[in-house]
């Protein structure tokens, strides 16, 4: 029997504003959908603290037995600054600053990104798209928009109706926005705009001359609003009707809310059951903000190259720290929050350490099943890390209240606390064991110094055989010998 089919699971869906009762729409499969990173400057930590949240929510669905299918896209082309409809693409204006081609951008960036996340220990989603990768089913969700009367065309580029849609739907359904108030609290059209109201928004953009990032479509070249590339992709791997839809609190709107728009209009159909948006992270009470200096990335973390922190911090330390908040709350990040939080890191991993030297009795006096089920209950309370991270350290308490003898627990009770521990610590935050990490890489340099000093031994000897065989077997397995005039040293 599959662990979820004992687990019941509230989650805040945004489009109701109320948490309900988890219910995919297949039994034991979850379709996932994550807005992605626009790829034209380094993945920022309030974006690292987004992703974090959905990584949290696909690793505790697979370790309730749930098959999923996380899709989170690249934005590679698309991305307007200001958000807006007007002006230039975010990665076009990069490789025109840069004097690069549009994809070296998108190369350099996304591979910070893939990096970023890897050192953070995010599980890598099932499928990641870009929006250049799927031009063509863009194009053809607008010829169904135009062809369902709510697309039209001015001078060679397609927007979206949002007036005579509201006739039939609801426009601001998910951000609880009304459209007259929203043409009210608007400007009057100034004549050089080619749309029909001020909130109807781009599907397609007709490519100026000097525009670098173009493609041929049925109006002319052009390339794809920012909203459509989503709509694409998630119907695409997810079908029409999918579990849920995740992002930041910022693309509620209008991001997510064309979202519900064009798949409406396309299908008929609600796209999504839940949508869900993690809230922001602050520096030192302020907005994060490169123009104003209170910004840090997260690779500045980890070597402690910055002017804020008191100290490099590993990125299990950093990924504890934003775990403590839940993902709706607003979290601040300073040197005082991380450091409390390495504190407590370390207790945890110190207590690991110390339950595998408790020794087991006859009977239980601790009732681990009851502690046990209180840490599924936090989770299944809409993924409340921080309520489970206070039980995870009640256990704390256990594990010393047992060392001294206090209380006591059976084999199979001690088994099952020691599982629960590290499933939950690892499996579902994605904490890593800092120190025993630490460990394996200083057994790991002994092993390959003491097999160099062999390989000297086979070199004074004159058994090259032996000699190139120790270089050649390393290397195979990744590990490669350099000799110089201070000796032999190793690289991975």
């Amino acid at each position: 029997m599959p662990l979820y089919s004992t687990q019941n699971i509230k989650l805040y869906n945004s489009l109701s504003g109320e948490k309900e009762n988890f219910t995919p729409i297949h039994e034991g499969n979850v379709g996932m959908y994550v807005c992605g990173p626009t790829v034209y400057s380094n993945v920022h930590l309030g974006n690292v603290r987004t992703f974090m949240s959905f990584d949290i929510i696909f690793r505790y669905l697979i370790h309730l037995g749930y098959k999923v299918r996380y899709v989170r896209n690249i934005t590679d082309v698309g991305h307007m600054v200001d958000d807006i409809d007007e002006g230039e693409d975010k990665i076009a204006k990069k490789a025109r600053l840069e004097q690069l081609e549009p994809m070296e951008v998108v190369q350099r960036y996304t591979v910070d990104f893939h990096q970023t996340l890897k050192a953070f220990n995010f599980l890598p989603p099932s499928i990641e798209p870009t929006a250049t990768g799927h031009i063509i089913e863009q194009i053809e969700i607008i010829k169904q928009i135009v062809a369902s009367g709510i697309g039209y065309e001015a001078n060679g580029s397609i927007y979206f109706d949002v007036v005579k849609y509201n006739e039939n739907h609801n426009y601001g359904i998910l951000s609880g926005r009304n459209i007259e108030d929203m043409l009210a609290n608007t400007r009057d059209l100034d004549g050089q705009s080619d749309k029909k109201n001020p909130q109807d928004f781009a599907l397609w953009k007709k490519a100026e001359q000097q525009h670098i990032m173009r493609w041929p479509s049925p109006w002319g070249e052009g390339f794809p609003g920012w909203h459509l590339e989503c709509t694409a992709m998630s119907t695409k791997y997810l079908g029409n009707h999918f579990d849920i839809h995740g992002g930041g609190m910022d693309l509620k709107f209008p991001h997510h809310e064309c979202e519900i728009a064009q798949n409406e209009a396309c299908t008929g159909q609600t796209p999504v059951n839940y949508w869900m948006h993690a809230n922001m992270l602050t520096l030192n009470g302020k907005k994060m903000a490169k123009s104003t200096g209170n910004n840090i990335l997260p690779g500045e973390i980890l070597s402690g190259d910055n002017t804020i922190l008191s100290k490099p911090f590993p990125a299990s330390v950093a990924r504890f720290f934003m775990l403590q908040a839940h993902y709706r709350s607003i979290l601040d990040f300073s040197d005082d929050a991380i450091v409390a939080a390495e504190k407590g890191y370390k207790r945890l991993m110190e207590a690991l350490d110390t339950l595998n030297q408790i020794p087991t009795s006859k009977t239980s006096s601790l009732d681990i099943a009851a502690w046990k089920q209180l840490c599924y209950d936090a989770m299944n309370d809409d993924f409340n890390t921080p309520i489970l991270i206070a039980h995870l350290f009640e256990g704390v308490r256990y594990t010393n209240i047992l060392k001294d003898g206090k209380e006591t627990l059976t084999e199979a009770d001690l088994t099952t606390f020691k599982k629960a521990m590290n499933d939950l610590l690892f499996d579902v935050l994605g904490l890593e064991n800092e120190k025993s990490s630490n460990s394996q890489n200083d057994k790991l340099e002994g092993t390959v110094n003491l097999l160099i000093e062999m390989r000297n031994q086979a070199r004074a000897d004159k058994n090259f055989a032996l000699s190139d065989q120790i270089r050649d077997q390393l290397l195979a397995i990744g590990i490669q010998l350099k000799d110089g005039k201070e000796g032999t040293s190793f690289t991975i």
